[in-house]
Order: structure tokens, then sequence, then C-alpha cells
């Protein structure tokens, strides 16, 4: 039997060390001597795929507070969100077509705030250009009745964020682990991607932590999941009130 000296010794269980890591990321094999890559996890790794989808959704919905940031696309139209929900509402910015936007719902009462450009069109007569002017940084209340309300209250809506955006299309399967932003996450699946991604914390609760839409309809990154934050109606003297319909945006 050759002896190796000490210093090669712990050389090679180094260089070892690395290799069995590099396999173990890449692929999301088992690892080396039979490590089992659920250690020290939150074991959603071991579930089917259908369970770690449900157990996700589960804890989701039951989280106080979560954010959003990212794109999505509807109808083929791109939006870029960084929204803050929970329960009673949410606030953050929207923009879309080059335009940004704010919005700030509190229980009903939904708000709108935007610079002047946002409200001035071409061809707007020197009133029209007054007026929005007069809606610069302002928080403008959207009617309930109005159809922009809909539409714009489903981005502060949590529940229906999380209901429209969690669901993976096709055939579920597990794509081995990943990590997103130093967090151990496992990948879901639908249709081998084509039906969307979504990667689950292995670690703490298991929150989904990143989204890709299939389609390309947009990828976002859910993080801050039970962190509360304030969310109060804006101060009167910065808010307008437009009645029953909002100025033509």
């Amino acid at each position: 039997m050759t002896a190796f000296p000490p210093g090669r010794i712990r050389r090679r269980a180094t260089l070892m060390s690395a290799i069995c890591a590099l396999v173990v990321t890449g692929t999301g094999l088992t690892g080396c001597g039979g490590e089992d890559p659920d250690k020290g996890t939150n074991g959603v790794g071991k579930l089917t795929p259908q369970q770690i989808q449900t157990k996700t959704r589960k804890v989701a919905v039951a989280a106080d507070a979560v954010r959003l940031s990212g794109s999505v696309v509807v109808k083929g139209k791109t939006y870029k969100l960084d929204m803050r929900l929970k329960g009673k509402g949410g606030s953050g910015s929207v923009t879309s077509e080059g335009s940004t936007f704010r919005l700030l719902r509190v229980e009903e009462h939904l708000f709108l705030k935007a610079d002047a450009s946002f409200w001035s069109h071409e061809g707007n007569s020197k009133s029209d250009d007054a007026a929005a002017g007069k809606l610069d940084g302002m928080y403008v209340k959207v009617p309930k009745g109005d159809p922009a309300y809909q539409r714009l209250s489903g981005f502060t809506d949590k529940d229906v964020l999380l209901d429209g955006l969690l669901t993976l299309h096709g055939s579920l399967a597990t794509a081995g682990r990943r990590e997103q932003s130093g967090v151990r996450t496992i990948r879901l699946t639908g249709d081998k991607g084509s039906g969307g991604t979504l990667d689950v914390s292995l670690e703490g609760n298991p929150y989904p932590v990143r989204l890709v839409r299939g389609g390309g309809a947009g990828t976002l990154r859910l993080t801050e999941w039970g962190r509360d934050f304030a969310l109060a109606e804006p101060p009167e003297k910065e808010t307008v009130d437009y009645g029953r319909e909002l100025p033509a945006s």
C-alpha cells in the first residue's frame, strides 16, 4: 500500500469535495457517497410534484404579506410590477408602455398616482393640459364603478394575483435543485418548462420564490413573505376624488 503525505491527502479530499458540490449543484443528483440532498431542508424535495404544488400554494395563501417584482404579459401587453401585498390591500408601482404609475389600495379604496404626462394626450386643449398638471403627483381615487377599477385593483389583490400566477400548465415534474438569491430551492415544471417553472424554497416554509410563466408570459420574484408593511390612505390634501368616473388616461 502506498502511503500519501498528509498534505496530499488533504488536497485530494478538498478536490473531491469540490467536484461533489459541482455535481450536486449542476444536476440535482443525490450527491457523493450517498449524501441526502434533503438534509437540513424542509423536506418538500421528497414529495411528489403535485404534493409540492399543493403545499406551496397553501403556505403562500396563508402568508400575511409578500412582495412581487418582475414582469407579466397580459394579452400581449407587458407590465413591470413591484408590488407589496397583504390581505387588506397593497401598494407599489406598475410600468407599461413606458409609463409608470403607483397603485395604492386600502380595503375597497383604490388610488392611482402618476405624473402629468400620464394624464396628458396629444391634441389636448390647454384646459386639458392644465387639468393634467393639477393631477401631477396626486393620488386620484379610482371609483368602483369605473372600468379601470377592476383592471387595476387586481394588481393590488394578493389572493387574486397568487391564484392566477401560481399555476403551472400541463404535466407536473421536478427538475432538480437550484439556488435563488442564496436560498436553496427545488424546481417544478409544467410540460417540461413550456407550461412554466416554479422554484420552491427548501428552507423554512416552502414558499414560491421565482416563477417563469409559460409561453414567455413573464418572470416574477416572490420575496419578503410574511413581512408586514404600512398601509394607509393618502392624506386628503394629496388626494383627488372625481366621483363616479376617472378622467381619460
